[in-house]
């Protein structure tokens, strides 16, 4: 276990390195990425400076043409000019002044225009110096970089490399030490299953034999109890003694079913509170905002019933919480004894005739949202469904109201609750029908133009409570038709009869039952036992202490035993010890005689081995003959032998004594834990039950949340889907008006 701790410790703290080196091989990639663009972006840079240069190069050799060209041109003009002076220095002597001043200014024209091309040849030249000294340094440091760039790149990448090689083996090794810890401990749990599995088949057998002892018990019991006891008190109609007893069993369900049921009430009436709140809430915001205008004398009066609403929805919860505490272990519930439903009937009628009082309203409101100015067709449509759904769950509870009016008089049957089951199932589906309709409504009014922020919030608080009592309303039916069989079975009957239980049988069994509990307190009181079951209880103590006694005895021999056996281990350890250092200076001395034989009288080793063997093995002969001839040592050899011997029996027949009384005192306790176990199966039996009551329930329930769910998705996708369209239209209409815009502007333009 230590090597297998320490492996796991070694594994999660290179798990932990691994980790850690994982995240800096991801930044060291990461940098690498970055380097690898950055190297990229310059080259590209690189590139384009080339263009640019190459690009001036071509500017620089067709200027420096250009150039060559116009030097040439003044070439020509010069010497047509020399030429054109020389004719005219010939032909006009004789002439004025005036041709030699025009030509003097046509020279000093050209002058000017060959002075200006020379200055701008020259600047030319400086620029395409300085253009090419400025790409040269800065090809050099783009050089540089990416030398730089491309150096940290391999260095990252042979680190990456070293790390990976580095700790691939160790993870392969973890790997492999971690397969073979799993499937060692998969052997230990198989082996763990396997001796459970025998433990629990001997139990079973253990069990069965208690069994088949406990039946004949029981017939031999039951025979008996028809030989001698030949009294029954069901042979008359009428009979003092013929009171049912009472069943705690049933007492301890009913408690339980009405627990369940007020925690279902109140969160019922939780999602009616928030119901009518939030619908009290969308009166005074929509059609009309009370903040800007004055709502409709109709909606005021709906507004004040709906405020009154918690006077009639919180009775529910209060009375079912007196019909909850009235249910006891010592009380007698059945439906003729509960006199609290009585209330909780009285207040859900009440409730139930709010509920009609403001029907006509909520129609009402609704058709004057139909006849607001900005209602389209399809919210008009989504007004009158809710129309249907709002009479429906009105009629729902109506039907309620008169089952739950007959549950509380007293001469009920099972098919009232029946009815009550169908009923509540019919409630849910017409809440859930609302739900549905109210969440279509709430999409549609979202896509009008006028609706505010107010409205949405509160849309959505309202449909959440619909939500709620939709799944309250769900979880109620699904708990009454789970609980239906206990409902319509009577917990409580006469012996040899099938009338009910009447409330004066009742308070008579209370009476009976409180006498009985006095008279066990009584008795508990004396301190008396039956003397069979004293015998046996001085059986089970003088065992205990025998036992008791022996396993201390067994602890102290074993402890003896314990202290003898660690100094005869250090005795022989150090015996070996010396052994050992005489068998090496024994080994040594023999090779040295061996070789001196060797070299005197030049005979193999092996030869002169064997023969100090047996001069060796003749000495201890003669020695063991001369302790053999001791007689006095051998007597005291002999006598210690069979006193050890002896002491070993007594002690292996005290062991097999307390063991025998161990078992002993081990079956008894066997027995009084069979019965245990009788008990705590019985109640784990119904633990079960109740366990697989709350299972289905809570499946029916995630059944409903699903499917609520699963509208709810479907009303968002449908949702999603027309603000696609509205968008795509509002930008078909964007892009219109843009290109009306564009079409107005070039207009403009042209004018």
């Amino acid at each position: 276990m230590a090597n297998v701790t320490d492996l796991q410790a070694k594994y999660s703290k290179l798990a932990q390195e691994y980790s850690k080196l994982r995240a800096q091989n991801q930044v060291l990639k990461k940098a690498v990425v970055d380097e690898q663009a950055n190297s990229n972006s310059m080259k590209e840079q690189l590139k384009q400076r080339d263009q640019s240069l190459r690009k001036q190069e071509q500017e620089m050799d067709s200027l420096s043409f250009r150039n060559q060209q116009l030097a040439k041109r003044v070439e020509l003009l010069q010497e047509e000019l020399a030429a054109s002076e020389a004719t005219r220095g010939k032909r006009g002597k004789n002439k004025g002044d005036s041709p030699s001043q025009r030509v003097l200014h046509t020279q000093s024209v050209f002058d000017e225009d060959l002075q200006k091309k020379i200055e701008e040849n020259e600047r030319l030249h400086i620029q395409f110096y300085e253009a090419d000294e400025q790409h040269k340094r800065q090809e050099a440091e783009l050089r540089t970089r990416l030398a730089e760039l491309e150096k940290d790149a391999t260095e990252h990448q042979a680190v990456v490399d070293g790390i990976t090689s580095k700790y691939g083996e160790t993870i392969e090794r973890l790997q492999s030490d971690k397969a073979r810890l799993e499937v060692r401990k998969s052997h230990t749990l198989e082996r763990e299953s396997k001796e459970c599995r025998m433990r629990t088949d001997e139990c079973q057998q253990q069990l069965r034999r208690c069994q088949s002892e406990l039946n004949r018990h029981m017939k031999q019991s039951s025979s008996v109890i028809q030989e001698k006891v030949p009294f029954n008190d069901t042979s008359d109609d009428y009979n003092s003694l013929n009171v049912p007893s009472h069943n705690r069993r049933h007492q301890l369900k009913s408690r339980d079913v009405a627990g369940q049921a007020l925690s279902f009430i109140q969160d019922l009436v939780a999602a009616l509170l928030n119901f009518h709140s939030y619908t009290e809430q969308r009166v005074h915001i929509y059609p009309r905002d009370s903040s800007i205008e004055p709502i409709s004398p109709l909606n005021q009066k709906f507004s004040q019933y709906l405020h009154e609403n918690a006077a009639y929805v919180r009775p529910l919860e209060d009375s079912f919480l007196q019909l909850y505490q009235s249910i006891t272990e010592d009380t007698v519930t059945v439906l003729e004894t509960v006199v609290k439903l009585k209330i909780f009937a009285d207040n859900f009628s009440s409730y139930t005739h709010f509920l009609l009082r403001i029907l006509p309203y909520q129609l009402k409101s609704l058709e004057e949202e139909c006849e607001a100015p900005l209602c389209t067709a399809a919210l008009t449509l989504k007004n009158q469904e809710l129309q249907c759904d709002i009479k429906s769950v009105t009629s729902v509870f109506e039907k309620l109201q008169s089952y739950i009016n007959l549950l509380a008089l007293p001469s009920s049957t099972s098919a009232v609750f029946t009815q009550l089951a169908a009923c509540l199932h019919s409630l849910h589906d017409a809440i859930k029908e609302m739900s549905k309709h109210y969440n279509q409504k709430g999409n549609i009014e979202q896509e009008l133009p006028t609706v505010t922020e107010k409205l949405c919030t509160t849309t959505e608080c309202l449909l959440g409570s619909l939500g709620s009592l939709t799944i309250s309303t769900g979880k109620i039916a699904t708990f009454f038709s789970n609980n239906l069989d206990f409902f319509t079975s009577s917990g409580y009957s006469q012996r040899g009869s099938a009338l009910a239980l009447s409330p004066l049988q009742a308070e008579s069994m209370l009476t009976n039952k409180k006498k009985a509990a006095a008279y066990m307190n009584a008795v508990k009181k004396v301190s008396s036992v039956p003397y069979k079951e004293a015998l046996s209880n001085r059986r089970v103590l003088t065992s205990s202490t025998e036992s008791r006694e022996g396993l201390a005895q067994q602890v102290q021999q074993s402890l003896d035993k314990i202290g003898r056996l660690e100094q005869e281990k250090e005795h022989w350890l150090l015996e070996a010890q010396l052994g050992k250092v005489r068998l090496e200076k024994e080994s040594q001395r023999i090779a040295d005689l061996e070789a001196q034989l060797a070299a005197a009288l030049g005979q193999s080793p092996k030869n002169e081995l064997k023969a100090t063997e047996k001069e060796t093995l003749c000495t201890s002969l003669l020695c063991l003959s001369e302790q053999a001839g001791d007689e006095e040592s051998r007597e005291k050899l002999i006598k210690t032998h069979y006193m050890a011997r002896v002491g070993e029996l007594t002690t292996q027949l005290q062991i097999s004594d307390s063991k025998a009384v161990h078992f002993h005192s081990e079956c008894r306790a066997l027995a009084k834990r069979l019965t245990i176990a009788e008990k705590s199966r019985e109640t784990l039996s119904e633990e079960v039950k109740h366990a697989n009551q709350n299972v289905t329930r809570l499946q029916d329930e995630l059944t409903t949340t699903k499917r609520s769910y699963e509208d709810q998705l479907s009303m968002m996708s449908d949702h999603l889907c027309s603000m696609n369209e509205t968008l795509s239209k509002q930008r078909e209409e964007i892009d219109t008006l843009k290109l009306g815009s564009k079409g107005n502007t070039k207009k403009n333009k042209g004018r």
